[in-house]
């Protein structure tokens, strides 16, 4: 069997720590290019040793020095720094794992699909912020992108021998996170550690608050809209509290098929570093039987504004996903520092969309300088909410 050259963005995040596992265990079919993480050096050298990776990178110039004492004697190239980054993009891989949390996934993740690389991305930012860029320079030079979210893989896999002028509709699960249960008017004393808690997945903080607002859901609703061009009131969420049916696909003869699986991420990873073959990976056999039943019920625009946030900017393109995407991420940051409650990180981001909407900006077409300017314009906004509600 030929070896598989793969490069991970984000290696020491929870995507790049399920995709490193992988990888460990099937020597004879993967060989790493490239890691890359953030201010996790320690853990960065360990796994590029692990690997025997060609470069390990860390997004921070100032830790260049410690990132190649931590390889010394490993024979491993470091580097540091945003041109780093690309560069390890860049270089001739079968694969690439783009693992990056947020919009700064956004770069690296086109610089590979201009090398004609398959991208597994998991970086649902991208397509939020730059879809339509994302898809035509993927058709450009001939690459291609592979789902790794769960839900999108999900739908993916269902795809398969399908075409998608048949589909009448995706719903999206979501498994409500950690305050599905809560009453209303309790949401807005939740603490930092509560939101930090997720019911059935075992993620990075960040992500965990996003569950629990419903904001990464919201990013998925526009992620299905970019990755499989389907028109957005065909477009669904549902609370699936057990997380094991992940999306399901309705086509227009009245069939829905359903991916049902464990809530482990390297389901979703192991298929793109598979894809398209199928091949063992070890995650959990569902007992059925044991399972017992599945239940469901529709979210609540109330607890989830985000849902309703996200219909706002599909219908509203342009810009929108940008401007969305980064008062999102400085609201989690500002909840985060305790600066704002859970409640008001929706808010926030409603604000800021209304705040720039009549910018002329917000209507510009989408390239990687209009994406940054958007997203620079929705974080000053998003500060100077912070300071207007302080007094």
């Amino acid at each position: 069997m030929t070896q598989r050259g793969v490069t991970i963005l984000g290696a020491t995040g929870s995507i790049g720590e399920n995709t490193v596992d992988l990888i460990a265990r099937a020597p004879d079919r993967f060989r790493a290019v490239a890691l890359t993480g953030g201010r996790n050096i320690a853990r960065l050298a360990e796994q590029a040793r692990v690997l025997n990776a060609e470069i390990a990178v860390t997004a921070f110039p100032d830790l260049l020095d410690d990132l190649r004492a931590a390889l010394s004697g490993s024979g491993i190239e470091a580097g540091a720094g945003e041109a780093a980054l690309l560069e390890a993009a860049e270089r001739p891989a079968d694969l690439i794992v783009s693992g990056i949390v947020g919009a700064a996934g956004l770069p690296p993740g086109l610089r590979a699909l201009r090398q004609g690389t398959t991208l597994a991305l998991a970086n649902k930012e991208s397509l939020v912020c730059a879809g339509p860029l994302m898809m035509s320079e993927a058709a450009a030079h001939g690459a291609r992108i592979l789902p790794v979210d769960s839900e999108h893989s999900a739908v993916f896999q269902a795809l398969v021998g399908e075409e998608v002028s048949a589909v009448e509709r995706i719903i999206i699960t979501a498994s409500g996170g950690a305050f599905r249960d809560w009453p209303l008017e309790s949401l807005a004393s939740a603490t930092l550690e509560e939101a930090s808690s997720h019911p059935n997945w075992d993620m990075g903080q960040r992500i965990t608050i996003d569950s629990a607002s419903m904001f990464n859901k919201a990013l998925e609703l526009i992620e299905t809209r970019e990755f499989f061009g389907i028109d957005p009131a065909r477009i669904e969420t549902i609370i699936h509290p057990e997380s094991l049916i992940h999306a399901l696909v309705g086509f227009r003869d009245g069939a829905l098929m359903a991916h049902v699986g464990p809530p482990d991420m390297r389901h979703a990873i192991g298929y793109a570093l598979n894809w398209p073959d199928r091949l063992d990976i070890p995650v959990a056999r569902l007992d059925l039987a044991q399972v017992g039943s599945l239940n469901f019920r529709a979210p609540c625009e109330q607890r989830y504004p985000a849902l309703r946030l996200a219909r706002e900017v599909m219908a509203a393109r342009a810009m929108a996903g940008p401007v969305f995407n980064a008062a999102k991420e400085r609201a989690l940051d500002h909840f985060i520092a305790g600066r704002i409650r859970f409640t008001e990180m929706a808010a926030l981001v409603e604000d800021v969309l209304a705040s720039i909407s009549s910018d002329s900006a917000f209507r510009a077409d989408v390239t990687l300088d209009n994406v940054r300017n958007a997203d620079q314009m929705a974080r000053q906004a998003a500060d100077a909410w912070l300071s207007v509600q302080a007094h």
